[in-house]
């Protein structure tokens, strides 16, 4: 299998984000990076590079803009400078005001418009983090145009993560949703894809992008958002609206849930998919879900992700894009994705 990532996605690093009220640092780190390749190379896994897709009129960025409106490119693209324009700020761009809803006006004013834009204080964005996401999209969108040309796998290590990004909102370190990209993308060629997420946290931003759509199902196994992040978002009543109705499942877990109870959830997740009958699969890779993962939520040991991914590989046999979501800094983070690579290798795919 080849992994795609390109070394400029490290160059993304806010030095912290805002937590129960306190500034503390940022895990969302460039040395999670080291870790996965570590993983990459236990795997037997090809590195490449994604081509630069370019920002006008490329076929690149007309995918990504049918994920993200201009609007909201442009913001992320110029946020930083902009805001080293106002007296006084931080060096990174941290919302301050929310609006209570965002059907109203748009305003013209940068700190209203990250209030806007960004959902929360764990996503800020610095000088770098518009390169890095960029790349981190393209990583995505490389995989699913392998895939296309008749790769029957490939894994994105996209890094800044996505699946928290809707399409006009950055959220929980992401600010391009690679995950939703790389299915937009493998829409040109199939009518159905799958999109299941097995990251700690649910998929929010991925839910939003597709929630009144029917060709694309979105499926979530994560921490039971009543107590945990993204708290608004992630129940099991959320079934999708308009055409996208049934088309989006939710599996929120008890804190603590171990292999067991996970891999009888996944079951439940996977029939779901094949009721739907895709024609090609993307699957959000969290290893946060992992016990040893230094967010605790979850209790997946790495023999557990390896069944996950033999699961997963064995049950629904479709073109794959697996693109790299959470999982922080732990030794065994680079040995759970090789494990889940595996066993979802364990086919012979």
């Amino acid at each position: 299998m080849k992994c795609v990532f390109n070394a400029k996605q490290n160059k993304h690093y806010p030095k912290s984000y805002l937590i129960n009220g306190v500034r503390e640092p940022n895990p969302e780190s460039p040395e999670r990076v080291e870790l996965l390749l570590k993983g990459v190379e236990a795997a037997g896994m090809t590195q490449v590079t994604p081509p630069d897709y370019g920002l006008n009129d490329s076929d690149g960025i007309n995918t990504v803009m049918k994920v993200h409106p201009q609007r909201y490119l442009s913001f992320l693209e110029h946020a930083a400078t902009r805001w080293s324009h106002i007296k006084g700020a931080a060096d990174e761009v941290t919302p301050n005001i929310h609006p209570t809803n965002r059907d109203g006006e748009y305003p013209k004013s940068l700190v209203a418009q990250a209030g806007f834009h960004m959902a929360d204080a764990s996503c800020p964005i610095s000088t770098d983090t518009w390169e890095s996401a960029l790349w981190s999209s393209w990583s995505a969108l490389h995989a699913a145009d392998l895939v296309l040309a008749g790769e029957p796998a490939c894994y994105a290590l996209s890094r800044p993560p996505g699946h928290h990004a809707g399409p006009e909102l950055a959220g929980g370190f992401c600010y391009l949703n690679n995950t939703a990209i790389a299915a937009q993308r493998l829409l040109e060629k199939f009518d159905r894809v799958a999109i299941l997420d097995v990251d700690l946290h649910h998929g929010n931003g991925t839910q939003m992008a597709f929630y009144d759509r029917a060709d694309v199902l979105t499926v979530s196994l994560h921490a039971h958002p009543e107590r945990f992040y993204p708290f608004f978002w992630g129940y099991e009543s959320e079934t999708g609206e308009a055409e996208g109705q049934g088309y989006n499942f939710n599996f929120p877990l008890p804190r603590g849930t171990k292999d067991k109870i996970y891999l009888e959830t996944l079951d439940r997740a996977l029939q779901a998919i094949e009721q739907y009958q895709p024609q090609a699969l993307v699957i959000a890779l969290g290893l946060d879900a992992y016990e040893g993962d230094p967010i605790a939520g979850l209790a997946v040991s790495t023999e557990g992700f390896k069944s996950i991914g033999e699961m997963i590989s064995e049950r629904l046999q479709l073109p794959t894009v697996i693109v790299q979501e959470g999982g922080y800094l732990c030794p065994e983070l680079g040995q759970n994705l090789a494990a889940f690579i595996e066993g979802f290798e364990v086919t012979g795919r």
